[in-house]
């Protein structure tokens, strides 16, 4: 989308789709939309700090203002132009420099409409069982002495739970689900980073609940980590339709030789691989055994689905 763009910008005679043929890259409606929002987002991040800072500078004269008035008016400031660069300026660039013929969030409407049952009730489910979960999980969090480590195991199991039968009947609109859940991601720690009132402090307290060593005083990537580790295989996998379980990398072998490897390691792991670190033979073992396991019964439902073609 940034190269259409610099052609775009330097008017030189390469249309996008010559870019896309140059660059290996076949563009679809779907790649376009979560090109764009992702690329919207990063850019308002940006600016958003920019404008913030010029706001301190001309009103920090201001000292009759209370902290609260303030915390407000940079609240308001933070989602009025986030809803504008999500409704204007991201679709404006989408349409302009690729040639969407319509709105993307009418796209979207009009997607999303096109099988309605299967596509709002897979939303439901998502939404239902997100609330369950989270509820249930930041409670255990709180009350519970289990390492986080293996608390946030039960993450990758609900991932599981949320991306296996999505992938397996509705991969398309999985795909538009993945960029949308990564927006969300990004716009909740640009809130959580910022303390952007009312949500950003309710945020950090909910997210620092599960983080642990590998997450930064600043950012936390677990939930992008675990996020990409499923989306990118099926991002990346698209044309190879001979390897029926590459779409499937990610979610086996995070959401269940990972979760299987950390909970039987953690239980029953006694020979480690090294003296320093903490990995065993037996969570190894454990992870290797489940995704084989797991590739045993889904290949003969890929089959039966129709997702694959029978021999």
């Amino acid at each position: 989308m940034l190269a259409c763009t610099i052609s775009k910008v330097c008017r030189l005679l390469v249309s996008p789709e010559l870019v896309s043929i140059r660059y290996g890259i076949k563009r679809s409606e779907i790649g376009i939309i979560i090109q764009g929002v992702l690329l919207g987002l990063l850019i308002f991040s940006a600016v958003f700090k920019f404008v913030i800072h010029l706001w301190e500078y001309f009103w920090r004269a201001d000292n009759s203002e209370s902290r609260k008035n303030k915390e407000i008016r940079r609240s308001l400031i933070f989602f009025a132009s986030l809803g504008f660069t999500m409704i204007v300026v991201a679709p404006s660039w989408m349409m302009i420099v690729l040639d969407f013929d319509v709105h993307p969030i009418l796209w979207i409407l009009q997607f999303v409409l096109s099988e309605p049952l299967k596509r709002l009730s897979l939303c439901i489910y998502w939404l239902g069982l997100i609330y369950a979960s989270v509820l249930r999980f930041y409670n255990i969090s709180k009350n519970s002495k289990i390492e986080r480590i293996l608390l946030r195991k039960y993450y990758h199991l609900l991932a599981v739970s949320m991306f296996l039968p999505a992938l397996i009947y509705q991969p398309k609109f999985l795909d538009l689900a993945f960029g949308a859940a990564l927006a969300v991601f990004l716009v909740l720690e640009i809130i959580r980073v910022w303390r952007i009132w009312p949500l950003g402090q309710l945020v950090h307290q909910f997210m620092s609940a599960f983080t642990d060593h590998r997450d930064s005083d600043i950012l936390i990537v677990s939930h992008f980590s675990l996020l990409l580790g499923c989306a990118l295989p099926i991002w990346m996998s698209s044309g190879f339709n001979d390897r029926p379980l590459i779409p499937f990398a990610g979610i086996l072998s995070l959401g269940i030789g990972d979760t299987m490897a950390s909970m039987v390691g953690h239980k029953y792991g006694v020979l480690r691989w090294s003296k320093t670190g903490k990995k065993t033979i037996e969570g190894t073992a454990a992870g290797i055994v489940s995704v084989l396991a797991a590739c045993s019964v889904l290949l003969p439902l890929l089959a039966s689905t129709r997702y694959i073609p029978t021999q």
